[in-house]
């Protein structure tokens, strides 16, 4: 007997139908001897039409009470399936996430999951009930309610899984599993067997929205065997794990990410210290930098651009203007442009990848503004609308339509 936990996202139980769907995997699940903990987001849009109540009366709702308001949409998805598992006659109980154990920290709508008392879950499996859990939440030392951030349920369900020492951790979604790109944009997009932690990470970070990246980030450091797989289509899915087997694929996967801005300061003063000034003061407000580009300094200035999550570009640019010491340099933001990127732990022995991915842009006639690399993935700034054309021509010179 093993003890599996499944997750399922939102469009898996979008409604009557799908969740009385999910009631069937999860009781086949169960009847095959295994113990069942699942784990299960919000219906649908649920979040969103939570997140346009809160604006409707207040646009500046405090955190607090907006985690107060979307805690109920992971209410309202575990009560229904436990509704519907037990209507096939199987022992089941829903959990709130404190119910089920989960204590973070007190940053209202991106907590971090602290720790894990698992004491009520074991309890329940002793008893054979299958356990469903509201995912993306959590309690903290105040006892309010928090959320874990967009894709929190995929967090919600490795962490159970790794404080149980579950045997494996299933993510069920509207794919069959984890694509060389997006199946509904790319044409000849392969599904994969395996897949590493560490390209899913990238590919996860990079754009690709089948797993959230702090979920593989847990994965990894707890050795949590993580399967990928459809709740609409019972075929095997795609394994996440520790080494795969390669099959001699140099690229695993390309992907774009739109969600992007360049900030750009022009003619700042060639001194010591100033990028240190530049990014401390950044950090400070909790803006993520990802590329970085500086220019050699020419007449006692030079150029700094780096890029951040579309939301924080116009942040970055207000914070930096009031900074003295930037004197007078120019700074510009532009929200139009996408991240499109290749991700393969074969590429750093295969010479001429680079060249490869930048001949596909150049052929299409599509100009790259920034480049980043590292030892398994490779990203180019470009310009917004050229992404899907970017996307497809460099997932046909690597991995060609068979």
């Amino acid at each position: 007997m093993a003890l599996i936990v499944q997750k399922f996202g939102g469009s898996s139980v979008a409604n009557a139908e799908r969740v009385r769907n999910v009631a069937k995997i999860v009781s086949d699940t169960y009847k095959a001897g295994n113990d069942v903990v699942v784990v299960v987001s919000a219906q649908g849009d649920t979040t969103d039409d939570l997140i346009e109540k809160a604006a409707e009366i207040n646009e500046n709702a405090p955190k607090r009470e907006l985690d107060q308001l979307l805690a109920a949409g992971e209410q309202i998805s575990i009560s229904l399936l436990a509704m519907a598992i037990e209507s096939m006659g199987f022992p089941v109980i829903s959990l709130l996430g404190w119910q089920a154990g989960f204590n973070t920290n007190s940053v209202y709508g991106a907590a971090r999951i602290k720790n894990i008392k698992p004491n009520r879950l074991q309890a329940e499996l002793a008893k054979h009930n299958i356990v469903v859990v509201a995912g993306f939440q959590g309690i903290n030392r105040y006892d309010d309610l928090t959320t874990l951030g967009r894709g929190g349920s995929d967090t919600s369900a490795v962490a159970i899984a790794a404080a149980l020492h579950a045997d494996k951790c299933q993510i069920f979604t509207d794919v069959e599993g984890v694509y060389t790109a997006d199946p509904r944009k790319v044409e000849g997009a392969q599904k994969l067997k395996e897949i590493t932690y560490d390209e899913m990470l990238e590919l996860a970070t990079l754009g690709a929205q089948v797993l959230n990246n702090r979920s593989v980030e847990m994965a990894k450091k707890y050795e949590v065997e993580l399967e990928v797989l459809s709740s609409l289509n019972p075929v095997p899915g795609t394994i996440v794990k520790e080494v795969a087997n390669m099959e001699k694929m140099l690229i695993r996967g390309v992907t774009q990410d739109k969600d992007v801005a360049l900030v750009s300061i022009l003619g700042v003063q060639d001194n010591p210290g100033v990028a240190f000034k530049i990014f401390s003061k950044l950090s400070q407000k909790n803006i993520n930098v990802d590329i970085i580009l500086q220019s050699f300094g020419r007449n006692g200035t030079k150029d700094i651009v780096f890029s951040v999550n579309k939301d924080n570009g116009p942040v970055a640019v207000e914070l930096l203007e009031g900074l003295g010491f930037l004197g007078g340099a120019k700074i510009v933001c532009d929200t139009s442009v996408a991240k499109v990127s290749i991700v393969g732990a074969g590429m750093e022995s295969h010479p001429g990848t680079a060249t490869k991915m930048f001949e596909a842009l150049f052929d299409r006639g599509i100009n790259i503004k920034m480049i980043s690399t590292s030892e398994i993935k490779i990203s180019v700034i470009i310009d917004a609308e050229e992404a899907d054309r970017a996307v497809t021509a460099i997932h046909k010179a690597f991995i060609p339509n068979d």
